[in-house]
């Protein structure tokens, strides 16, 4: 019989939120927390703009070592997956190693560090032969990506299933999924699960840059995200994470946890068409949200909220809204949409993580986070996607949805635990 699997801890890393209540303040707030790019001098570049990160590793209670040993990306991960674990409540003396495990979502992996140690070896370009004596030691770990969620793994304890998941900008929602369905088949009782990125590094500015994916509305930063907006031009590049601790339902159950929202479907597709252009119909996101509300056994009309995808691209949101018809039928007219990219920005693969946050404190809270910046709606973009002010509601079933370059498209079902259905 397939097992159930509930969310009982959250942390969270973003742009404006150093936590997951300064996160979801902001949120509900309706503030925007991207600036001009502080990282390094932005000035060459097209898009002078991010979602930038307050943290602090040492602060954050992590050692010396461990901020020299760590990619940037992993000191997110590792210090959100103890968040998590905390959270929860779980007591890791009296848990089973061997039925804990971790799947870890990123897009560009450990990208700062890798520039950082290229621009040392070759005098910032300068020279084509390096001396590996100026390496670091810790190199190994910045090529191999499986490091990150061992990392995670290290820290929390867990001797289970690891795993790092990396299809571009859906691996928040992939890592998460692959999870789910290591507790379903009974693989594992406890995933820690999420996805990171930092991807904030000029050689990553230049490559969307050169094909112009990213705004350059540079004079106003907290104005420059703006999906399904007629004046939209670009996404606005972030960085952040996300980490859950998902656990099968009985498990929860027995030592009494708290319940953010038990997760009822995934589902993922590729449309086998273009790097980063879309069909304008909608067909492959389409048979995601079909496949994950089937998992679910709802009808598209008990989605409560959708948490969109919502880059800020006027491709993706045109993509996007044709999905939403497509697979939610009249439903899609009724329903509210919203994109929190529009306060925290695209943080690539660690924001289909940072989005099940926003979907799980949504339903706890009940309340559906806005959509903001959104002044004029593109007349293509014609659903109700709650623009610049949170609305109060009842929420009992998310479904959050990830489009990434390569033709990812992902869609996750969340329910509140005792709503209708459940």
């Amino acid at each position: 019989m397939t097992r159930r699997v509930v969310i009982t801890g959250i942390g969270v890393r973003s742009p404006g939120g150093r936590n997951v209540r300064e996160f979801w303040e902001m949120l509900t707030a309706g503030r925007s927390a991207t600036r001009r790019i502080s990282f390094f001098d932005p000035s060459p570049y097209r898009s002078q703009i991010a979602g930038e990160c307050d943290f602090d590793p040492v602060a954050e209670g992590l050692s010396a070592r461990e901020v020299r040993r760590m990619d940037r990306a992993a000191q997110f991960a590792v210090v959100c997956a103890r968040d998590a674990f905390g959270d929860s409540g779980l007591d890791p003396a009296s848990g089973v190693p061997e039925r804990t495990g971790v799947s870890l979502g990123s897009a560009v992996a450990a990208a700062t560090s890798l520039e950082h140690e290229y621009l040392v070896l070759s005098d910032a370009g300068r020279e084509w032969q390096v001396d590996h004596e100026y390496l670091s030691p810790h190199m190994f770990d910045h090529l191999s990506p499986g490091v990150m969620p061992a990392e995670v793994a290290w820290a929390v304890g867990a001797e289970g299933p690891v795993a790092m998941v990396s299809d571009g900008c859906t691996s928040g929602l992939d890592a998460l999924g692959h999870a789910c369905r290591l507790i379903s088949e009974g693989t594992a009782d406890v995933m820690v699960a999420g996805a990171t990125d930092t991807p904030i590094t000029p050689i990553v500015v230049s490559c969307f840059d050169a094909i112009k994916a990213t705004s350059p509305r540079n004079d106003e930063p907290e104005h420059a995200s703006r999906p399904f907006d007629n004046s939209r031009n670009g996404f606005v590049l972030a960085e952040g994470a996300a980490m859950f601790v998902l656990e099968e339902l009985d498990h929860a159950r027995r030592r009494g946890a708290r319940v953010y929202a038990e997760i009822t479907g995934y589902a993922t597709r590729l449309n086998a068409y273009h790097m980063t252009g879309l069909k304008p119909d909608g067909r492959e996101m389409a048979e995601a949200i079909r496949a994950a509300i089937g998992q679910s056994r709802i009808d598209p009309a008990d989605v409560d909220y959708v948490n969109a995808h919502g880059s800020g691209t006027k491709q993706n949101d045109r993509h996007e809204t044709a999905a939403f018809k497509r697979s939610l039928g009249e439903h899609a007219y009724r329903v509210p949409v919203s994109s929190i990219k529009s306060m925290v920005g695209h943080s690539l693969g660690a924001i289909g993580s940072i989005e099940v946050a926003a979907c799980a404190l949504a339903i706890e809270h009940q309340v559906v986070p806005p959509t903001a910046n959104l002044h004029e709606p593109d007349p293509e973009c014609d659903l109700d996607y709650v623009p610049l002010t949170a609305r109060e509601q009842d929420v009992d079933t998310v479904l959050s949805v990830g489009s990434g370059f390569g033709g990812f498209q992902s869609a996750m079902v969340l329910r509140r635990l005792g709503g209708t259905n459940s």
